[in-house]
C-alpha cells in the first residue's frame, strides 16, 4: 500500500469529520484522497465498527498522554494493567 493510503487511514482514525464523510460515503471519500483502485477497494471494505472503535480508543490515548506527559501516561497505563492482573503467589 502507498503512503497515500497509509495517510488516508491515519486520518480516518484521527479526523472525526474525515471519518463521518467517509462513513457516509466510502467510496466517494477514498477516491477523492488520490488512491489507486485496489486501495480504494480495500477502503470501502473496512471494518467500520473496528474503525470507531479504534478512533475513540486513540482519542482517549491522546487525552490521557495531554493530561499527564507521554512518560506518566505511558507508566499509568503499565500499573493498571498491572493491578488488574490475578495475585499468584
Amino acid at each position: 500500500m502507498s503512503p497515500n493510503f497509509e495517510a488516508f487511514i491515519a486520518r480516518l482514525y484521527v479526523d472525526a469529520a474525515v471519518r463521518r464523510r467517509f462513513l457516509a460515503d466510502p467510496l466517494r471519500e477514498a477516491a477523492a484522497a488520490d488512491l489507486t483502485e485496489e486501495e480504494i477497494a480495500a477502503a470501502v471494505r473496512i471494518d467500520r465498527v473496528g474503525l470507531e472503535l479504534a478512533a475513540v480508543t486513540f482519542a482517549q490515548k491522546r487525552r490521557r498522554r495531554r493530561r499527564h506527559g507521554p512518560v506518566m501516561g505511558a507508566a499509568l497505563s503499565y500499573w493498571r494493567r498491572l493491578v488488574k492482573r490475578p495475585f499468584s503467589g
